[in-house]
């Protein structure tokens, strides 16, 4: 009886490495991390032995509930709105791009802090092999997803809710902030090699993401989301891709995968590469970056799937390097040079389009933006794109 335990334990450990594949992530990269450690290791070591020492704090440790009074049901409220200053009871009005602090709730910050920790855990298993890194990573997944005390309910029936409006119901805006999952599963792939992952955990975490799944596809605030015509339809599609590929569902993947060039890239992307409806916005560098973020994002995993969708392009030359270049024109430039508003963070902006232009290059396999983001790699040595990418 216990040799049939052990050959089923092997068999079980071997089916999870089989399958253990990173979307996003480079573990050739990776493996050249381990064997000549960097800033960026170093850097990572210490935040991973920082989350060793932290309680993970869960969806039910809140006081803000939402309407079903479930503490296991997510809530958040949406950042640009504000009380209206002439009606300070009623609805709650919009400034766009202007976040307001003091509605930031207890469930996002702890969805951040949780995926975050994952990551970063489990980065430093892979590079380390040191399993209790993988044990804490696995016991924080299990309060999160699992246990029926912690877990979150899988759906976002109550993201980004607005006080005045919709009796308390979510928008399917609120999608956008599980968009943290997409590497966050790349991480828990790299868990597949560690005893910690068991068998149970696999199971268990396989049930929450096919039921989070079919809650994108089939809900009301799922459909929202899926229809978004600008960044937050792109971004739903990654998500849905990568929890379809994570669950072994390719069929679905390539779904979202074959259709992001019409349903996407041609509507989003002019032939001049702008895009009209994340230029609208009051920080328009920022969400045209975004949204140009999920589509790479996309690239990744259809990579993965021998797909190369950067050689996409329309008859009239709408693509995704079309959008790179319009932006690429005001890389390092004072901000007043870029004719539409960005009312704050223009120095994020930037560097957050030279991290996007070194994963643009690595998936062209070329260099021709190593001038642009060299900079910000040689001023952010513990930045972590260059060991994933």
């Amino acid at each position: 009886m216990r040799k049939i335990l052990f050959n089923t334990f092997i068999l079980i450990f071997v089916s999870l490495n089989i399958l253990a594949q990173p979307r996003l992530w480079d573990l050739k990269s990776m493996d050249n991390a381990i064997k000549n450690p960097n800033a960026a290791v170093k850097h990572l070591i210490n935040e991973a032995d920082k989350v060793l020492e932290k309680k993970l704090s869960t969806v039910v440790e809140k006081t803000k509930l939402a309407p079903t009074k479930d503490i296991h049901d997510y809530i958040s409220c949406g950042p640009y709105w504000w009380p209206d200053p002439k009606n300070p009871t009623g609805p709650y009005i919009r400034k766009d791009g202007e976040s307001n602090v003091d509605v930031l709730t207890a469930d996002k910050k702890n969805l951040s802090l949780m995926t975050k920790g994952i990551i970063t855990l489990s980065l430093t298993y892979f590079i380390t092999k040191n399993e209790k890194y993988a044990e804490k990573a696995v016991d924080n997944l299990d309060k999160w997803f699992l246990n029926p005390e912690t877990r979150m309910n899988p759906n976002l029936n109550f993201g980004q809710t607005i006080q005045g409006y919709y009796d308390g119901e979510g928008r399917g805006a609120g999608i956008i902030e599980t968009y943290t999952f997409v590497e966050m599963l790349d991480g828990i792939e790299l868990l597949k090699k560690s005893p910690a992952y068991t068998q149970k955990i696999n199971s268990g975490l396989n049930n929450w993401f096919s039921e989070y799944l079919n809650w994108m596809m089939t809900s009301k605030v799922g459909n929202q989301e899926q229809n978004a015509k600008n960044n937050h339809g792109t971004a739903f599609d990654a998500q849905a891709a990568r929890i379809a590929l994570f669950l072994n569902k390719d069929d679905i993947a390539l779904k979202f995968i074959n259709e992001l060039s019409e349903k996407r890239i041609f509507t989003q992307i002019e032939p001049d590469g702008k895009q009209p409806l994340e230029l609208a916005r009051t920080k328009a560098f920022h969400y045209s970056t975004f949204n140009l973020t999920h589509i790479l994002d996309m690239c990744f995993m259809a990579k993965t799937l021998n797909i190369d969708l950067m050689k996409s392009t329309s008859q009239d030359g709408r693509s995704i390097a079309k959008g790179f270049e319009f932006l690429v024109q005001f890389v390092g430039k004072p901000q007043n040079d870029f004719p539409y508003k960005q009312i704050s963070s223009w120095d994020e902006a930037q560097k957050k389009i030279c991290w996007d232009l070194y994963r643009f290059d690595k998936l062209n396999n070329t260099k021709k933006h190593l001038r642009l983001y060299s900079d910000y790699t040689e001023q952010n040595a513990d930045n972590l794109e260059t060991l994933l990418y």
